[in-house]
């Protein structure tokens, strides 16, 4: 595979000291400026004011659900019909791997600037989510917590094999959201990944919210900030890492 060109991250510094960080990875066909605009609500909240934010974006690759051509994803995609059987045929393991491993690179990077992993949440839109859960639960460090938005568990049928041992994650919160109109990543697919994840002893929730397509609404943006206010707590200064 010819290299990947990567545009750097979009970067909300933390307002406060930085004490923690927020990888969110946006879907197919976006790019980090997608997003850009709910961070910037919940920064004016000032209620993760020590939170980092990083919005990286895709490379563009030829996605064949879209004839072959280029455009940003973190896999490739066969059909986009909203059906389980469908998306777990001819999954792109190989852009899977090499997502996995950026994003592990990107956690990495904040713990060698002094962040401790446990104060770093990994969370998603869609692919983006997909991403989520699979290279967060098969890091080998441990997160405080992992955002699931209208996305589904890559690779399932091989995923336990993928997971490095010990399991540092298997306790790791989960927050998955799905609307229930989604024709895109069908809600039962949402549905079965969080069955599939708990089967396997993972610890996540998981909200439905009613009229809702394969986008994001306030009531869940509200719902994420909430996850990581609890996930990400102000520090006091006693208990702020040094950096």
């Amino acid at each position: 595979m010819t290299s990947l060109i990567r545009q750097p991250p979009l970067l909300f510094p933390a307002t406060a000291r930085h004490t923690a960080t927020v990888i969110f990875i946006h879907g197919l066909g976006d790019t980090g400026h997608g997003w850009a605009s709910a961070v910037e609500n919940w920064r004016r909240r000032q209620r993760l004011d020590e939170v980092k934010f990083i919005l990286p974006h895709a490379p563009q690759i030829p996605i064949t659900c879209n004839w072959g051509m280029k455009m940003s994803g973190w896999y490739d995609i066969h059909t986009i019909d909203g059906n389980a059987e469908s998306l777990r045929k001819n999954e792109d393991e190989a852009g899977i791997l090499i997502s996995q491993a950026y994003i592990h690179g990107l956690i990495q990077r904040e713990i060698d600037a002094g962040i401790p992993a446990e104060r770093i949440v990994v969370g998603g839109f869609s692919q983006g989510g997909a991403m989520s859960i699979f290279a967060g639960l098969t890091s080998k460090v441990k997160l405080a917590g992992i955002v699931a938005l209208s996305s589904y568990l890559v690779l399932s049928l091989k995923f336990a094999e993928l997971v490095p041992k010990p399991q540092v994650n298997q306790d790791t919160p989960i927050f998955m959201a799905h609307g229930d109109s989604d024709q895109v990543v069908n809600t039962q697919l949402g549905k079965k990944s969080y069955e599939l994840l708990k089967e396997m002893g993972y610890k996540p929730t998981m909200k439905i919210y009613p009229d809702m397509g394969h986008s994001a609404c306030l009531e869940e943006l509200d719902d994420v900030e909430a996850f990581l206010r609890q996930r990400l707590p102000a520090l006091s200064k006693e208990e702020k890492p040094e950096l």
